[in-house]
């Protein structure tokens, strides 16, 4: 899956959160593995379509394919994205609603990315956390909307609600149009849409 990186946000901190050092690890130490056997890591972990007749689906790749990813800078732009804007909200949520949220978005992008797959009928996997952290993107524009960021391209300072509203047009046009192939578009979508219905789901909750 696709990623982007940030030059600028909040002010780092010297402890890096529980959860967001963790993942770090975990996708370190997957990263490493499909090294040393990428085919084993890919067939058996990446995401494959399940419409496909000679597709190697099985259930546990909704989750898995968020821990493996296709290069180093791959793995590097995603990383640097989940510590940048996700040690905020670990520290603001707690460490369970912030790991229930990733997964839930890495989850919820890989369902999105499978009826995508089934429409366009192709055997390909998809790997990458970019699900999750499209879901982080828009969990802080909306929790910090007046912080600014400033994307590298282009590197013009904006307000995160703003930055959030670019990225999801772009992400939509780029999937409609087509215009980047190999790149999960409409999985990044629905990491922004399922991480958008549960924090509705929270907030309902708070309410009542």
């Amino acid at each position: 899956m696709n990623q982007q990186a940030f030059s600028r946000g909040p002010a780092s901190r010297s402890a890096i959160p529980n959860v967001i050092f963790g993942l770090l690890i975990a996708n370190g130490l997957v990263f490493a593995l499909q090294q040393m056997n990428p085919y084993f890591m890919t067939v058996n972990f990446a995401l494959w379509p399940a419409t496909h007749a000679q597709s190697p689906f099985m259930p546990w790749q909704l989750l898995t394919y968020g821990f493996l990813h296709g290069n180093l800078t791959h793995i590097a732009f995603n990383m640097f994205g989940l510590w940048m804007f996700g040690q905020d909200l670990e520290r603001l949520w707690g460490s369970k609603r912030f790991l229930i949220y990733f997964l839930v978005c890495v989850v919820g992008a890989g369902v999105i990315q499978l009826l995508v797959a089934g429409l366009q009928g192709g055997l390909y996997p998809t790997v990458g956390a970019s699900g999750g952290l499209f879901g982080l993107l828009l969990a802080y524009g909306l929790t910090f909307p007046n912080r600014i960021v400033v994307p590298l391209f282009p590197p013009i300072p904006m307000r995160a609600i703003t930055f959030v509203f670019v990225f999801g047009l772009l992400e939509l046009y780029l999937g409609l149009s087509g215009n980047a192939p190999g790149i999960a578009n409409f999985a990044h979508l629905g990491g922004m849409l399922v991480g958008f219905l549960m924090l509705r789901f929270w907030g309902h909750r708070r309410r009542r």
